[in-house]
């Protein structure tokens, strides 16, 4: 074959290319060669010369195919109701397949041709080309045959079709005959798609116009059908378990028949028939559901609702709501010693409890997950009478304490620790974390200077749990009290070094161990006694001896002996059988007056000591009461009361400890801490508020406190009262100041 152009006949060359064209389009049997012969013939009339007839070619076709699927329409026509859609589906099967074939006949055409005239999307934006509407008009032949289909075929079926195909899709849900097959109704529809493929926007707008719409509108008179019957024969339960299935089985319809894009608007429109549109009363039966807690109804709601906007809202109030209450009462009616653990346990239990319905039923969702919280933490941080503080901190260091103290009946490591890291749970849902902060503190002080830990590993544990939950900040004091433990037990291994090799250790007469805290991170009081106590003779050597042990190791620190947090041990001799007693130091410079003498007048040890009589009657009454000593007469102890050694006692246990004062002060000891975090509390607020002024220089009242509110989140949550008082104290304090312009603006005083 020759590339160079010639003169053609068009005429005749067009009549020979029309019969393969017309086999092409009907899919006829077309021999190699021929269909080689016409690919030339194409080729021919583009470049034929004088004048190229491509033009002319490309309308001579447009002719035809129109009277070809005019002809087809014709006899789609013919065909009744039940064989339209067959006759149809026919039809375009093998137009389809034809035109896809003539395209590739007309490849020369197409690219050499009707892509060079067409125009860039600049150029069809800003017009610079003259003969824009008829090079817009060319479209390449494959695109040429669907737009012809569209206009000469669809449009004057489609009220037809798409009629048709409603009708036979409502039988599929009727499952109960069927018209025409899958097939065909998957075809026609994919028809109305197929033919605007060929378009770079809008490729499923006729699709959606002539089907789509019309379909969604009658399927949303099918679903509102349907939920009126099922709630006039069905109870809440069978209706959901129906709408669920229906969704379902629209889903899969609508995967099966339609486009993929139409497979969430119809499953919108089944929810919005039948979910939204009944949501009133499923909100309403919702309440008695999670009032009975019933998971299987519960289970079948949250689908059902999750998709819809703000569908889950109503549904997590009610459960906060729910929890909530179930929560209360729980820890309501607590009563006895140990509170605290039932207190912490009862919630656990609850969290515990509605942490694996909102697992099992709602998924884990974020929305449900975000409700527990919310009501643990109005649970846990719930105030009884609306003045008094919240009782959750001090129960929870109370819990912690129990478990990990010494006692008879603890249980084995690994179950505390369990314990332990499960009561981080309510820990993180407190409010006033720096109130737990203080309690825990002081118990873990008592233990530590008593030696009286389970297990110094599962300490360690539970503070570092802490420091994640809230920060080093937050465990910096209670790291330093370890600290100090470690670095006394040090000192004490150098001072009987030292002892020993000044020969003194016999000189002391006496074991002797001191624990050496840094005032400012153990949270210990003063002596309770009002004056100088009498430390006994058989430790005056040895306090002194540590002394000068101490300065000579430090200069320029100074030591405050805290008798009423020391103890030491006794060993009695007096008795049928001996006994090693464990008591405070108060206790024990009591006992030793007796080694004397057998009986003493109250007035006498009061003065011995150096204590006043109530300190004494403190001190001398848990004696009295476990019988070790014996009192003259009377009731109560008052100055005259004779004090002796009661020569019959006996014990079951030849070691055991005197129960303390201390412990009898739990609480005055407890409305202590609340001070004390109160003062602590005004403290961290007013230098929260100078490091911010410091920073910003000027800032509105408003802006202040949401930044101190931010600040402040972690440990505690302070009312805006008590941030207002400590503003006005800077104040006073002249750190900040009001500006000229605006009482509601403040200033910093650098």
């Amino acid at each position: 074959m020759s590339l160079k152009p010639k003169k053609v006949d068009f005429k005749q060359t067009w009549d020979i290319l029309q019969e393969t064209v017309k086999g092409v389009i009907t899919l006829a049997n077309i021999p190699r060669a021929t269909w080689n012969d016409r690919f030339s013939d194409v080729y021919s009339l583009c470049v034929a010369y004088p004048e190229p007839l491509a033009d002319r070619l490309y309308n001579e076709t447009k002719r035809f195919l129109i009277n070809h699927v005019e002809k087809l329409l014709t006899e789609v026509q013919y065909n009744d109701k039940l064989n339209l859609l067959p006759a149809y589906h026919r039809a375009w099967t093998e137009y389809s397949q034809g035109i896809y074939y003539l395209h590739s006949l007309y490849l020369y055409l197409n690219q050499q041709h009707i892509k060079k005239q067409k125009l860039s999307e600049a150029e069809l934006i800003y017009g610079t080309s003259s003969n824009a509407d008829e090079c817009q008009e060319q479209m390449e032949i494959g695109a040429l045959g669907l737009d012809i289909w569209k206009r000469k075929m669809i449009m004057p079926l489609r009220e037809k079709l798409v009629n048709f195909l409603l009708i036979c899709i409502s039988a599929d849900r009727d499952s109960k005959y069927e018209f025409v097959g899958t097939d065909v109704i998957c075809g026609v529809i994919q028809s109305f798609v197929r033919v605007e493929e060929y378009k770079m926007k809008g490729k499923l707008h006729l699709y959606q116009e002539i089907f789509e719409a019309p379909f969604l509108e009658a399927s949303g008179d099918f679903y509102t059908a349907e939920a009126s019957g099922l709630l006039q024969q069905s109870d809440v339960t069978r209706y959901m378990e129906k709408v669920t299935m229906i969704l379902n089985q629209e889903e899969q319809r609508a995967h099966k028949f339609l486009h993929k894009s139409s497979v969430l608007q119809v499953r919108a429109c089944c929810e919005q028939k039948m979910v939204a549109a009944q949501a009133h009363w499923l909100y309403t039966e919702a309440e008695t559901m999670i009032k009975n807690e019933s998971k299987r109804d519960l289970a079948l709601l949250y689908p059902l609702l999750k998709p819809l906007s703000g569908g889950l809202d109503p549904l997590v109030q009610k459960l906060t709501r729910h929890i909530t209450q179930q929560g209360l009462q729980a820890i309501g009616p607590l009563q006895g010693e140990n509170v605290y653990t039932q207190f912490v346990e009862n919630m656990l239990n609850v969290h515990s409890k509605y942490s694996e319905l909102i697992k099992d039923v709602f998924k884990a969702d974020q929305s449900f997950v975000g409700a527990l919280d919310k009501a643990c933490s109005a649970i846990v941080n719930y105030r009884p009478v609306p003045k008094q503080p919240v009782r959750a901190p001090e129960l929870l260091a109370k819990y912690c304490d129990s478990l990990l103290k010494k006692s008879p009946k603890a249980a084995s490591e690994s179950e505390i620790e369990d314990k332990l890291r499960r009561s981080i749970t309510v820990f993180k849902y407190v409010d006033d974390k720096d109130v737990f902060q203080k309690f825990y503190s002081r118990m873990l002080a008592k233990r530590l200077i008593h030696q009286q830990s389970q297990s110094m590993d599962a300490e360690e544990m539970m503070i570092d749990d802490l420091k994640r939950a809230c920060g080093y900040e937050f465990t910096n004091k209670l790291h330093r009290m370890f600290t100090d433990m470690s670095v006394s037990a040090d000192l004490n291994a150098k001072f009987t070094a030292t002892l020993r090799e000044g020969d003194g250790e016999n000189q002391l007469g006496t074991g002797f161990g001191v624990k050496v805290l840094q005032a400012g991170a153990w949270p210990l009081g003063l002596p309770p006694s009002p004056g100088p106590f009498h430390v006994p003779q058989q430790l005056e050597k040895s306090i002194q001896a540590f002394e000068t042990f101490y300065h000579m190791q430090f200069s320029g620190r100074k030591l405050t002996w805290l008798h009423h947090l020391s103890q030491g041990e006794l060993k009695f001799n007096y008795l049928k059988k001996p006994y090693l007693v464990t008591v405070q130091t108060y206790q024990m410079a009591l006992l030793l007056l007796f080694e004397k003498c057998d009986a003493l007048p109250c007035k006498e040890v009061a003065a011995s000591l150096s204590l006043s009589h109530e300190q004494l009657v403190k001190h001398a009454g848990s004696l009295v009461d476990c019988k070790i000593l014996n009192r003259s007469s009377g009731v109560e102890l008052d100055e005259d009361t004779i004090l002796m050694l009661n020569f019959d006692y006996s014990n079951k246990r030849t070691k055991f400890r005197v129960t303390g004062v201390l412990q009898r002060d739990a609480p005055q000891d407890a409305e202590a801490t609340h001070r004390s975090v109160d003062e602590d509390r005004k403290m961290f607020l007013q230098a929260a508020i100078v490091r911010i002024m410091k920073s910003r220089k000027v800032l509105r009242h408003n802006q202040l406190i949401q930044e101190v509110l931010s600040q402040s989140k972690v440990t505690f949550a302070p009312s805006i009262g008590m941030i207002k008082k400590c503003i006005e104290t800077l104040i006073d304090k002249q750190y900040i100041e009001r500006t000229p312009n605006s009482a509601d603006e403040y200033s910093y005083i650098a």
